[in-house]
């Protein structure tokens, strides 16, 4: 297998990780804003920190599919 296939089914499997994040971040929020007011503040809390970081997740994930992207480049 060639170098430049490697990096592409490296990228295609950061990709499925970054929907599956994506659609856990949503899911997340959804459930957050639609029990403001009956859940227990530490479900919220929870909830609160599970959203941030799923989020910086989503973010940093994309950095490295970015920079396996631009390696590509040079191949």
């Amino acid at each position: 297998m060639s170098e430049l296939d490697v990096v592409k089914e490296q990228i295609a499997y950061l990709k499925v990780w970054l929907g599956i994040l994506v659609v856990t971040d949503i899911s997340v929020f959804g459930w957050l804003i639609s029990n403001l007011g009956t859940a227990t503040a530490i479900l919220l809390w929870a909830a609160v920190v599970a959203v941030v970081s799923l989020t910086a997740g989503i973010f940093l994930l994309h950095r490295r599919i970015e920079r396996h992207i631009d390696s590509l480049r040079g191949l």
